[in-house]
């Protein structure tokens, strides 16, 4: 039976899925990302995974149609691999090379958010549309776009780093990235406590912050506060964090009405562990607000129905080279 390999490599760990071209997943397996024995071991780690699966699962190499990799950045869609990674102290991580060595497939790598609007359109809400964004907000933010049925990579395989789109003009949080006012220093799950320290010291609201849910929760100090607590403490009632729910999803509507305005999708679709584990609280204030920020012709907003696998989908497609048919 004619299969393909999807990986989902992230800087904490790897996913590996075997599945049909019907988007029909066979099996899986994943461990931690062997970041700490060298540029070297993350392709052994892979190789030896995927050879696990494989005996495990009784398939045969001979049925593998091919490889695809949706794997965390900067890219280097030249050489196949990862680029002065922020999180692994590499100049250059070599992912296809090593993979097509090792299974005489061919292997096709690209930035996990580009992995994830491949699985979208193909496996998921935007099957049979020609122009869907994808955006995950989790521990940052990016995107994946289609226009009139392409795949938009840019010239390194990075585009589409919206996360770093402005939404603040007075500068007043540092991101990841160094620059000031991005949209990911502001509303991803690392950078959100930063946002809720900033509105509760600039706005005087120790006295309410004490009274609230937040306190508790981070020990009783703004330096202890995190994403998860503020959205447990609004799906709970809490004032406060309702409040700060409330104005995270007005940036949130701010990046995706820039999304709407830059691509003309049809369809934006956001996945990302702070939009999956917090649905309404992440969807409701986007839907109220974006569009007083569209000038383009409104899209379909929705969380994607792939969850958390999306990115595995798109690796899956990768790895039968639907999106180059």
């Amino acid at each position: 039976m004619e299969y393909g390999i999807a990986v989902d490599l992230g800087a904490t760990n790897v996913r590996v899925v075997a599945g049909t071209r019907d988007g029909r997943f066979l099996a899986r397996i994943s461990e931690r990302t062997n970041l700490l024995e060298g540029a070297d071991a993350i392709s052994r780690q892979l190789i030896a995974l995927i050879k696990r699966l494989i005996a495990e699962t009784g398939l045969e190499q001979r049925d593998m149609a091919g490889i695809g990799v949706g794997a965390f950045g900067p890219q280097d869609p030249v050489r196949g691999g990862i680029v002065n990674p922020a999180n692994a102290p590499y100049d250059f991580i070599p992912v296809r090379g090593p993979l097509e060595e090792a299974f005489h497939v061919p292997v096709e790598v690209h930035n996990d958010c580009v992995a994830a609007v491949i699985g979208e359109k193909f496996y998921g809400a935007g099957r049979g549309l020609d122009n869907v964004v994808y955006i995950t907000i989790s521990t940052g933010i990016g995107a994946g776009v289609y226009v009139d049925g392409r795949l938009l990579l840019g010239k390194d395989g990075n585009a589409h780093e919206i996360g770093h789109i402005v939404v603040d003009y007075e500068r007043r949080l540092v991101c990841g990235c160094g620059k000031r006012g991005h949209w990911e220093a502001y509303c991803s799950g690392k950078n959100i406590p930063n946002y809720v320290k900033l509105i509760v010291e600039s706005e005087d609201r120790f006295d309410e912050f004490k009274r609230s849910r937040l306190w508790e929760a981070s020990g009783g100090s703004l330096d202890g506060v995190t994403a998860k607590a503020v959205y447990d403490g609004a799906k709970a009632g809490d004032e406060l964090c309702i409040d700060l729910v409330e104005r995270i999803g007005l940036l949130n509507a701010m990046g995706v009405a820039s999304a709407i305005n830059v691509y003309d999708p049809e369809l934006v679709t956001l996945g990302g562990a702070v939009t999956l584990n917090n649905v309404e609280q992440v969807l409701n204030p986007i839907r109220r607000h974006f569009r007083d920020y569209i000038v383009n012709r409104e899209a379909e907003v929705k969380v994607t129905p792939l969850g958390g696998d999306i990115g595995l989908y798109g690796a899956l497609a990768m790895a039968f080279r639907l999106h180059k048919r």
